[in-house]
């Protein structure tokens, strides 16, 4: 497929998730570590935390500087956090008030964005996530994008091709092709199902149906839409910050609008409504021969590991836990 270019003319810029708490693997950091530390700021593997695996893979695409990171406040106290987030090029990293799901986390990068470049095609990437074939990876993004220049009133998802009916992800389930023009491999979006009991996974797998990424690209201007017309309370909110950006009053108006929102997923709260009152808005584009994986729990880690054929990363992780066992009993002894 060949290397990433961005097209003549045309604006790219990205967004990384990166303000969760990963309370889910908190324990298993801790044994690692012998300290607390939000998962996406873990070395798991190799020399690069889970966010710096993201930067650099999404700096394949997209220049440093329009790569812009939502981070929790709360994430600042740890030394290895500020310290993976101060790398990055200045005003990109975007420090919300507190974790309210992952529509606030991305419309709160997105304003400032949208200041910054108000017609740009945005990439997003989650920061938890190990793909092994980055670079055919980061070959379909840029398809995405492209599906979005010829036709920037659409969100296009990528859904990776299941090799097994894993109930703890969310699918999407293709519908119809897209017209001719389109990258090959891009469909309607027909359903969303979230976390199926094994049965249903199978059968959804059977029906040719993808996993959820939640990468995805679109243009600022078709993602703020959407977000006016499905869920105007939480536009109208992010539409003060907006006004606010690089105003005096920016931080406090940032504080208020957090306490007064509830949380909202963007795919549950925003994509399932899309694709059901303007399906021809939702696409999916299907990504083959990579290996991908959420990492959302320890199993899922040495799972990955296993089948990615990490053995000495695996015999990493065990070592460094073991370690850290250790240190705990000799201080329990001693300190």
């Amino acid at each position: 497929m060949g290397e990433p270019s961005v097209a003549r003319g045309s604006v790219r810029c990205g967004i990384i998730l990166a303000g969760g708490s990963g309370r889910r693997l908190e324990s298993y950091v801790a044994r690692l570590r012998g300290e607390a530390l939000p998962k996406q700021y873990v070395n798991f593997i190799g020399r690069r935390s889970m966010l710096e695996h993201t930067f650099a893979r999404a700096e394949r695409l997209i220049p440093p500087e329009r790569l812009f990171t939502v981070a929790g406040r709360e994430h600042l106290l740890y030394a290895e956090a500020e310290r993976q987030l101060a790398s990055r090029s200045r005003g990109t990293v975007i420090v919300q008030p507190e974790n309210k799901e992952t529509a606030p986390g991305l419309l709160l990068p997105l304003m400032h964005l949208h200041a910054r470049y108000p017609d740009a095609i945005v990439a997003v990437f989650p920061a938890d996530h190990f793909i092994v074939e980055e670079a055919l990876f980061m070959a379909h993004v840029d398809l995405a994008c492209r599906a979005v220049e010829r036709d920037p009133s659409r969100v296009v998802m990528l859904g990776i091709a299941p090799d097994d009916p894993e109930p703890e992800y969310g699918y999407i389930l293709p519908g119809g092709e897209w017209r001719s023009g389109m990258p090959a491999g891009l469909r309607r979006v027909a359903r969303f199902i979230e976390k199926p009991a094994p049965p249903a996974a199978r059968e959804i797998v059977r029906r040719g149906g993808l996993w959820n990424t939640m990468v995805m690209a679109f243009r600022t201007t078709t993602l703020l839409e959407i977000a006016r017309r499905i869920a105007p309370a939480l536009h109208r909110s992010f539409q003060r910050i907006g006004q606010a950006i690089g105003t005096p009053r920016e931080s406090l108006v940032v504080d208020e609008t957090y306490r007064q929102i509830g949380p909202m997923n963007f795919s549950r709260g925003l994509l399932e409504a899309l694709s059901q009152q303007q399906p021809s808005r939702l696409s999916v584009l299907a990504v083959r021969g990579v290996f991908w994986s959420d990492w959302g729990s320890e199993e899922r880690i040495v799972s990955a590991l296993r089948r990615a054929g990490h053995a000495a990363q695996l015999h990493s992780l065990a070592g460094r836990e073991a370690l850290a066992v250790d240190a705990r009993r000799v201080c329990v002894g001693t300190c």
